[in-house]
């Protein structure tokens, strides 16, 4: 159990998280907290992206450009969430700040994908790495075979278990170096992996991470340097967390509790106010998620229990294996470095689409 003070100092860590996450739509990457010099277990990395002319953008609207052809993986579900993976490039229609676009011929052309698989194997999460490992494994399978896994741990450190590989044994192996440690560099995690992991241009990149996304604040990043790593480098970040399962604990523990005898609830005081306050993290820290996943156009899980969590891998393979590459040259030619608003629509107006919406274009 986490001492009351450090739990108030997280909290009082993740209501500044959740307020900065809703107001950096407002601040230009600019604007975003530099990343100081690393720590053990994090390289010192790059700068955070700069909008150059000031334009006000919302965090959800960046996705990276290294050419003058701009990339947009870009995932399509019926009205009942299935993914729908027949579509055709007649199908979709892309528009940059309103002007419709014409789709390249290698609109629809297999992409790779580089994944991340992190784990947060701080005391929070570690009890269920036996469960990560098994659905890792079976992850893995579901991919294709030019697509590669790198594998990261984080607690008090951060730490590349695995390098890129696309050989199953390999990971397996790496799996069973995995060790709990005490605190959450969360934060770094994120960064570290955006900045050295994902890097590879001209194919898909992709964060797969278990977490209750509660931050220790031990660490150098913050999560706006994190998430500007994160769109610098056009990472889709999907969230796999125990927010719900340890909620459901934390309240059967809290309900218990103040059903007791008076002379019970007073013994118990500090408990009482210790589960009160977990419960209010979890629920911020769910959020931050939540709009974490969105940003980058990936999704947040929180299933109730980590029986199913093969399922929730399972189901985020299937999506990146079925995920559109959508390429289209932009129109305006201009290498001015602004920024620019991106729209995918389908013919069928029930469809739900899921990209990034917008990028900031080259200037050289």
């Amino acid at each position: 159990m986490r001492h009351m003070s450090d739990i108030r100092s997280r909290s009082r860590g993740r209501l500044l998280v959740t307020c900065l996450l809703i107001i950096v739509g407002f601040l230009s990457l600019a604007e975003l907290t530099r990343f100081t010099s690393a720590q053990t277990g994090v390289q010192k990395p790059s700068e955070p992206p700069s909008n150059r002319d000031g334009q006000e953008i919302n965090q959800d609207d960046v996705i990276s450009i290294r050419t003058s052809e701009v990339l947009l993986p870009v995932t399509v579900r019926d009205s009942n969430g299935r993914l729908v993976t027949d579509l055709q490039r007649k199908d979709f229609r892309v528009f940059e700040d309103g002007r419709e676009q014409p789709l390249s011929d290698l609109a629809l052309r297999q992409v790779p994908v580089d994944v991340v698989l992190m784990i947060d194997t701080s005391s929070s999460v570690a009890t269920y790495l036996d469960d990560f490992s098994r659905a890792v494994e079976e992850f893995a399978q579901k991919l294709g075979p030019e697509d590669r896994i790198s594998l990261i741990k984080f607690d008090d450190q951060v730490e590349l278990v695995q390098d890129w590989t696309q050989s199953r044994f390999q990971l397996r192996r790496a799996l069973r170096r995995i060790t709990p440690g005490m605190f959450t560099r969360f934060n770094d995690a994120l960064f570290l992996a955006a900045h050295e992991q994902l890097q590879r241009a001209r194919v898909r990149h992709a964060i797969l991470v278990l977490t209750d996304g509660i931050d220790s604040g031990r660490g150098n990043a913050t999560i706006e340097t994190a998430l500007a790593e994160l769109l610098k480098a056009g990472v889709s970040v999907y969230v796999v967390s125990n927010t719900q399962i340890e909620q459901a604990r934390k309240r059967a523990d809290l309900d218990s509790l103040l059903t007791s005898t008076d002379s019970v609830l007073k013994f118990n005081e500090l408990r009482i106010g210790d589960l009160r306050e977990s419960l209010r993290v979890l629920d911020l820290s769910e959020h931050s998620l939540g709009k974490l996943a969105d940003a980058t156009g990936g999704r947040l899980y929180t299933p109730d229990s980590f029986d199913k969590l093969d399922s929730v891998y399972r189901e985020v393979a299937e999506e990146l294996r079925h995920q559109y590459a959508l390429y289209y040259t932009p129109l305006d030619k201009t290498r001015d470095g602004r920024f620019r608003r991106v729209k995918v629509e389908t013919l069928d107006p029930t469809s739900r689409v899921t990209t990034r919406v917008g990028y900031f274009a080259p200037t050289k």
